[in-house]
This record gives C-alpha cells, sequence and structure tokens, in this order.
C-alpha cells in the first residue's frame, strides 16, 4: 500500500465528501448547492475558513455552530469519513487509474445509497454519470470487456425496468422505482452482465436482512430501497462472481 497515494485519497475523499454531504442534504429539499457560500442551516450564518476544514471543523467545534450552537447534522461528517476511507483504501492500494476508478465508483455509490435510504431517489444526475463512467473508467478498474458491459449496462435496466412495468399493470400502482433499473444497469456497465445475478441476490439477501432488523418488514406499508441495497451490493456481487466463475 503507497501511504502517500492513500492520504491523498483521504484528503481528496474528504473534500468531496463535504461537498456531497451538502448534496445529499439539500437536494431533496429543492436548495441549491451550487449558488452562494456555504451558511449554517439553522442561523444562515456565513461559513468561514475555519469552519469548512472537512471533518476537523466538526471536531474542533464539537458539532455545533458556533453562533448559534445549533446541533450540525452528523450526516457531514459521516459522508466526509466515508468517502476519505473509500480514496484511502481506493488510490492507497492502486495508485494510478485503477485507484482513481474504483474511487470514483465509491463516492458515486455513497450518496445514491444514502438519498435512496433516506428519500427513495435515486437522481439521474448520479446514475447516468455513473453508467458513463463505467464505459470510461470501468475497463481500468475491472477486466470485463466491451461487449459484457454494453449487455450489463442493457440487461440491468431492462429487467427491472420489465419488472416495474409488470407490477404497475398489474398491481396499478408503482412498486419499483425506474432509478433502480437504471443503477444496476450503470453496475452493468461497470461489472458486465456475469456479475448481476450475484449483485441482485446479495442486494435482496442483505435488504431482507435490515428490513427484519429494523422491524420494517412487519409493515404491509413497508418500503425497501433497493438502491440502496444495490449499491452496497455492487463490489461483493462482483468479488463472488470473480470467486465462482470457472
Amino acid at each position: 500500500m503507497s501511504p502517500w497515494a492513500a492520504l491523498l485519497g483521504a484528503l481528496a475523499g474528504a473534500i468531496l465528501g463535504s461537498f456531497l454531504a451538502t448534496v445529499i442534504i439539500r437536494w431533496p429539499q429543492g436548495r441549491g448547492v451550487m449558488r452562494g457560500r456555504s451558511a449554517c442551516d439553522s442561523c444562515g450564518r456565513t461559513l468561514g475558513p475555519r469552519d469548512l476544514f472537512p471533518l476537523v471543523s466538526a471536531l474542533l467545534s464539537r458539532g455545533r455552530c458556533r453562533s448559534c450552537s445549533a446541533r450540525i447534522d452528523p450526516l457531514h461528517g459521516r459522508v466526509e469519513a466515508g468517502c476519505a476511507v473509500i480514496g484511502c483504501f481506493a488510490l492507497g492500494f492502486a495508485p494510478n487509474l485503477a485507484g482513481a476508478a474504483w474511487a470514483s465508483l465509491g463516492w458515486l455509490l455513497l450518496p445514491l445509497a444514502i438519498l435512496d435510504w433516506r428519500h427513495f431517489w435515486l437522481p439521474d444526475a448520479l446514475t447516468l454519470p455513473l453508467a458513463f463512467l463505467g464505459f470510461a473508467l470501468g475497463p481500468y478498474a475491472t477486466d470485463v470487456g466491451v461487449m459484457d458491459r454494453g449487455i450489463g449496462a442493457a440487461l440491468g435496466y431492462g429487467v427491472l425496468l420489465a419488472i416495474a412495468l409488470s407490477y404497475r399493470a398489474i398491481r396499478g400502482r408503482d412498486g419499483l422505482g425506474l432509478g433502480d433499473a437504471k443503477l444496476l444497469g450503470a453496475l452493468g456497465a461497470w461489472f458486465g452482465w456475469q456479475a448481476l445475478p450475484l449483485i441482485l441476490f446479495c442486494a435482496a439477501g442483505s435488504g431482507l436482512l435490515v428490513m427484519l432488523l429494523t422491524g420494517r418488514a412487519k409493515s404491509a406499508a413497508a418500503r425497501a430501497p433497493l438502491g440502496t441495497f444495490l449499491a452496497i451490493a455492487a463490489v461483493p456481487g462482483w468479488m463472488l462472481t470473480i470467486y465462482l466463475m470457472p
């Protein structure tokens, strides 16, 4: 493992995580993230440089705004730490384009997983770039041919789209979001069609386990964020595919 590349990846991840956390919190509320300076969500005070150091600023202020003492959403620190860990391991173990590819994959899957868990929403602005990067950067990360990536993207999207349309036709209501289909198609572009069955299997298994442990499965009206579990299962499903393939 390259310590300097790991450190660089962690720093880049923490900085990107600070932005992604803001996106995750503000985007579903219809609030812009690209205009204006960062400000406290409670009192509106414009944040200065000392407030914007990823992880460090929150620790020094004990997770509260220095002006109004309002609690800062802990999601900021968690996303920053998550992105830092992703960058550290990705670039630390592969200080080249392969590491950059794996880091990019993780940095996109993390906000998708959180947004779907919190809001049952997988925005095209994240899933479509993920699919594009599967073709552009995916070859540096996974040894999958272009044809297999293309089939994976089409098959991943097509299978869940067919299920969603069939459910709507039979039950008269939506049971599966098209964002899930786009996400699985994007994962097919990264890992090829061969990995899709095990990614789906791991996603379904982990989703069922979480629903049981959290008690959500007891409610007839419970909804499961499939996109969250697809994001979590992507790499394990691909690794199982590599291990099990002859």
